[in-house]
């Protein structure tokens, strides 16, 4: 192939020099949402403190599941390190927070020298790592649910103000952008693919949560609080008006082999092309104020979609 003006470039590029996607963006038939999202545009921009404590400047994380919240917050830029397995840092939160060290569950004397920790920020289940930061002020972070994690984590940071405007606006933006697309009158199924079976998450799961602050219908058989396991006897009751599907780690050989299948594709979305796949680390494992901003942005260009428009 020939390089585009004589140049090393190498990006695949249609006749008038535009990049082309070389990203996947169809699994079995079925188009991804979003499968070439900027993440390094997830996390909020940095603010000022609300309250006259000495703004922390170097924080330390032992729980990955606190990320978003700073992210959110637009705090990443002052995390310095996470006490977790390297590759451990969800990849929707950005190339920010992705290239914070991360320096295992019993870091080094070097590596807590490295971080100069000024805050630590924990969970009761992995307060043990706090330990090693010493004279560094330590918080643990334990609350009930995601939003209740992100107005902690704000109080500890010095932004429990920002944290509650925060909140109010993602409140806001889901209302209206119920009323904007009459979510209330859409039937959206939710299904995830695990390595050998595949269930409908309830409508306590993280995405179950998000789609009832839009006002969006589930079908009948998915309005209980945790998930159902679908098997030969309830498996229509997947269908819906549209079906979110995703996948899990290692699920993804199982749910090609279920989307292709000759009882999925007789159910009435996969029929009318109104199956969507969504990413499974934003949409389920990982919940936070971050990742609910990403699924809102997901039903927004998809809920009244279908695959023939991706």
């Amino acid at each position: 192939m020939l390089s585009a003006c004589g140049t090393e470039d190498t990006v695949l590029r249609d006749p008038s020099g535009h990049p082309i996607s070389t990203s996947t963006t169809r699994i079995a038939e079925v188009n991804l949402v979003n499968p070439d999202r900027d993440y390094s545009q997830t996390c909020g921009a940095p603010g000022p403190a609300d309250t006259r404590r000495v703004e922390s400047s170097r924080i330390v994380v032992t729980d990955v599941s606190l990320l978003d919240a700073l992210c959110a917050l637009g705090m990443g830029d002052k995390v310095v390190a996470v006490t977790a397995a390297p590759g451990s840092v969800p990849a929707y939160l950005g190339p920010q927070l992705g290239a914070v060290p991360a320096i295992g569950t019993d870091p080094s004397r070097d590596a807590v020298a490295k971080a100069g920790a000024d805050l630590v920020l924990t969970t009761p289940a992995t307060a043990k790592s706090a330990g090693a930061f010493g004279p560094a002020r330590s918080v643990t972070v334990d609350a009930n649910g995601w939003e209740d994690t992100f107005k902690a984590v704000g109080a500890a940071v010095g932004r429990p103000v920002s944290a509650d405007r925060l909140l109010a606006a993602f409140h806001a933006d889901a209302t209206a952008l119920g009323a904007r697309l009459d979510a209330a009158h859409s039937q959206v199924s939710l299904v995830r693919f695990g390595p050998d079976a595949e269930t409908i998450p309830g409508t306590d799961s993280f995405a179950g949560q998000i789609l009832t602050m839009v006002g969006v219908q589930r079908p009948p058989h998915q309005r209980q609080p945790g998930p159902l396991k679908v098997d030969s006897d309830n498996f229509t009751a997947a269908d819906g008006d549209l079906i979110y599907v995703s996948f899990e780690p290692g699920g993804i050989d199982h749910g090609k082999s279920v989307l292709l299948s000759d009882r999925w594709l007789d159910m009435g979305a996969p029929t009318w092309k109104r199956v969507l796949s969504v990413n499974d680390e934003v949409w389920y494992r990982n919940p936070g104020l971050a990742a609910a901003g990403l699924v809102l942005k997901d039903l927004k260009k998809s809920l009244h979609g279908d695959s023939s428009q991706y």
